[in-house]
């Protein structure tokens, strides 16, 4: 690992559940000289990635919310996504999600809060596995099979555990059968309690780039109810792919391939 690679690899360790590391900390986590550690620590500070608290401690710095902003404001999935998405709340009442393939997980870039949001909704920045979920079912169903022998190389304990199949062929067939529906529907599959029902985002040379997803709670509609959205769902995410594809600055914009 490259000396760039440790230093940026600093960043990963700030989570929700931990937002703020010690000096000391971050050097018994990075493995590295003590000298080496703050020398990365200086650069991160100064260029705003890490900010100073209380007792030499670091949180994540102003220029993180920066970058978000600017993530906001040319991300082309984010931009062709979000007001499809807010529209679909309008009309259901219900949540919905925008979603990106990132390496092996699916991350949320939108939510759009219905009137009945659920408990531990999928928030913005917010990584799951890639077997989970509509919102990752939707996106599994479309990677090419290189990808998916990778991936299930990885998980196929957790593959099985959502219902996807308990070998390799049977999970091929699951696969097929959502690309046959255009959609994936799940039922507390990550989170009890919570509808799912999401439809897969492409670029102008088909790869599936994210999905589009519909969230509900089992307290406020019941299972066949809420399928009933699906060709909503449907046609939302082909809008999104559309303005995605017909955008001229970014028409090859790559999908987020498998690492």
């Amino acid at each position: 690992m490259s000396s760039l690679e440790k230093m940026l690899g600093l960043l990963n360790v700030f989570t929700t559940e931990q937002p703020i590391w010690s000096s000391e900390d971050l050097i018994q986590h990075l493995g590295a000289p003590a000298s080496t550690c703050y020398r990365y620590l200086k650069v991160l500070h100064t260029s705003g990635y890490l900010a100073r608290v209380a007792n030499g401690s670091y949180v994540l710095g102003p220029r993180i919310m920066e970058l978000d902003r600017v993530s906001r404001e040319s991300d082309p999935v984010y931009i062709a996504g979000s007001p499809v998405g807010q529209r679909l709340t309008h009309d259901t009442g219900h949540s919905s999600l925008l979603c990106i393939l990132f390496s092996d997980s699916v991350m949320c870039v939108q939510q759009a809060r219905g009137r009945d949001v659920p408990a531990r909704l999928f928030s913005r920045g917010q990584r799951r596995p890639l077997v989970a979920g509509a919102s990752a079912k939707a996106i599994l169903a479309h990677l090419p099979m290189h990808q998916l022998r990778i991936l299930y190389a990885r998980h196929a304990t957790p593959i099985a555990e959502v219902g996807l199949g308990g070998d390799w062929e049977a999970f091929k067939a699951s696969l097929k059968q959502i690309r046959q529906a255009g959609y994936s529907l799940t039922m507390g599959d990550y989170n009890a309690g919570i509808l799912s029902l999401a439809a897969p985002l492409f670029n102008q040379e088909g790869e599936v780039l994210g999905s589009l997803a519909l969230a509900a709670s089992t307290k406020t509609i019941k299972l066949e109810e809420f399928r009933a959205y699906a060709p909503l769902v449907i046609e939302a995410a082909k809008q999104a792919s559309a303005t995605i594809a017909s955008n001229a600055d970014i028409v090859a914009l790559p999908a987020r391939a498998l690492g």
